[in-house]
């Protein structure tokens, strides 16, 4: 079957209200770091919204969001992912289930070891947390007609130009506000890329976030909760 090039156009023709709930992993440094000078998830709360002066201004749209859900939005990353270019604003990545949300972070704890010349040879050991958020507004489901022809601009391991074009795309227009997609990383798991924090709600109740542990070498990674393991 001939590959079908997408149009631009598509953008503003063929969306679709969409629901999803998605898992993501933190590195849990961040979490604990407050969490060890707080006694509740309330103080952890007053907490953060004393150190907001010291971070990155909030976006508008992330005003009044959990500030574990909108803190990509705040960052300007210096490298790019799938759906953002290099200097574009941040965006929340999430899977359909805990063991794509785990093969995700594997696939980039991975590449950073093996792009760290003086790591190749040793190991990562990092912990991390899980949480569980509800995604919900307009969205682009690239597993849907007319997008699945074009399937192959959004499958690529390694090359993000189509997909970040898109990502551009639909940050002008204004109205999506994320791409569900299939996981790369997972085949035939989903995985959402969320433009707007507004459309984010937390799942997971404050101090209850799902350790995992993943550790890394340069052929096999590791993540595990002490009840799950999964060997990448």
């Amino acid at each position: 079957m001939n590959e079908v090039v997408w149009q631009p156009e598509w953008v503003q023709k063929h969306t679709v209200g969409l629901a999803m709930d998605a898992f993501r992993l933190v590195e849990t440094q961040y979490i604990a770091a407050t969490m060890m000078l707080v006694d509740s998830a309330q103080e952890q709360d007053l907490l953060e919204q004393m150190l907001e002066v010291s971070k990155p201004p909030m976006p508008p749209t992330g005003q009044g969001v959990h500030y574990l859900l909108a803190a990509p939005f705040r960052y300007l990353p210096q490298t790019g992912s799938r759906f953002r270019a290099i200097n574009a604003p941040g965006i929340w990545y999430g899977a359909d289930d805990p063991f794509s949300a785990c093969a995700e972070i594997a696939y980039w704890r991975q590449r950073f070891l093996l792009d760290s010349a003086g790591l190749v040879k040793t190991y990562l050991a990092t912990e991390h947390s899980m949480y569980e958020a509800s995604v919900n507004g307009l969205a682009i489901d690239l597993l849907a007609t007319p997008w699945n022809q074009a399937e192959v601009f959004w499958k690529s391991p390694s090359d993000y130009s189509q997909t970040q074009r898109l990502g551009g795309l639909v940050r002008e227009s204004e109205a999506v506000s994320w791409i569900r997609y299939e996981s790369v990383r997972a085949p035939g798991h989903k995985c959402a890329a969320v433009f707007d924090p507004m459309i984010l709600a937390m799942k997971t109740l404050d101090a209850r976030y799902e350790p995992w542990h993943c550790l890394t070498t340069y052929d096999r990674v590791t993540m595990s909760n002490g009840v799950q393991r999964f060997d990448f």
